[in-house]
């Protein structure tokens, strides 16, 4: 390996490194940095300001929230939340209806793909049985022929018949 070769070896892989680096640091510090600017740019609440008198309370006491007070607004917001909470009631009812069809559907796919199963298997069972009679019924047959196969053999050999020497009576 030349020298220019491994100087470009080293250049390659500490750039390698130099990503491989980056790849893992950079989406935390990424994300760090723009909750930092969001925080600086957002000082400002969105909510109007409350209109308080602030005066009758102490300096060092934090002011409570003015909607808190208010039975307008507190009646408005029970009322919202309470229809929040039914809507989302709603909702989820609907989605654990959904997903009990769901589930009862793949159930009663799930039972008939068992039942084919079932019937398959029956029918093989059925066959395996007929077969194994047939075989049963093909051995006894066989052994059968074998008992008169030896029994003509040797009547023949009583007679003179020999293995091998054939006499032509033509």
């Amino acid at each position: 390996m030349t020298v220019s070769q491994a100087a470009a070896l080293k250049v390659g892989l500490g750039l390698l490194g130099l990503c491989l680096f980056g790849y893992i640091v950079g989406p935390p510090l990424y994300w760090h940095f723009m909750e930092g600017l969001a925080a600086v740019s957002h000082t400002s609440n969105t909510c109007p300001p409350c209109l308080c008198d602030c005066s009758s309370q102490p300096l060092l006491t934090i002011p409570e929230d003015c909607a808190k007070h208010d039975p307008e607004v507190s009646e408005d917001t029970e009322k919202n939340f309470a229809e929040l909470l039914t809507e989302e009631l709603k909702l989820r009812e609907a989605e654990a209806l959904a997903s009990q069809q769901r589930a009862d559907m793949a159930l009663l796919e799930a039972k008939k793909i068992a039942s084919q199963y079932q019937k398959e298997a029956d029918k093989c069972n059925s066959g395996m049985e007929t077969c194994e009679e047939a075989r049963e019924k093909a051995e006894a047959a066989l052994s059968a022929q074998k008992k008169l196969t030896v029994m003509w053999e040797l009547r023949a050999r009583q007679k003179g018949w020999r293995e091998g020497v054939a006499k032509s009576h033509m």
